[in-house]
């Protein structure tokens, strides 16, 4: 059961990588409205967006953002990083440990 602990693993540190760069991406188009990507990084950033998107829309789904007076705050994406963190945890927990 040790391999298939450390592909899962391995899955959820990718998921956990691929949700801090979009989380990184959604700041700096966010702090820096000018900037709109082209070329290689147009690419990234759509995939990064189609990776992404489902899982965060399935969480909006569940919990719709917080609105803060004028703000809006959404919480999904903190929401599925602690998720994934969790899953490792149980993944290291069952399998690894």
């Amino acid at each position: 059961m040790r391999p298939v602990g450390e592909i899962l693993s391995l899955l959820l540190w990718i998921a956990f990588i691929v949700l801090i760069a979009r989380f990184v991406l959604d700041w700096v188009q966010m702090l820096a409205r000018h900037w709109r990507p082209r070329g290689l990084v147009l690419v990234f950033c759509e995939g990064l967006y189609s990776i992404t998107d489902p899982p965060l829309r399935a969480v909006r789904r569940l919990i719709p953002p917080l609105r803060l007076g004028a703000v809006m705050l959404d919480l999904s994406p903190m929401v599925l990083i602690v998720g994934i963190y969790i899953l490792q945890k149980i993944v290291a927990a069952v399998f690894l440990g």
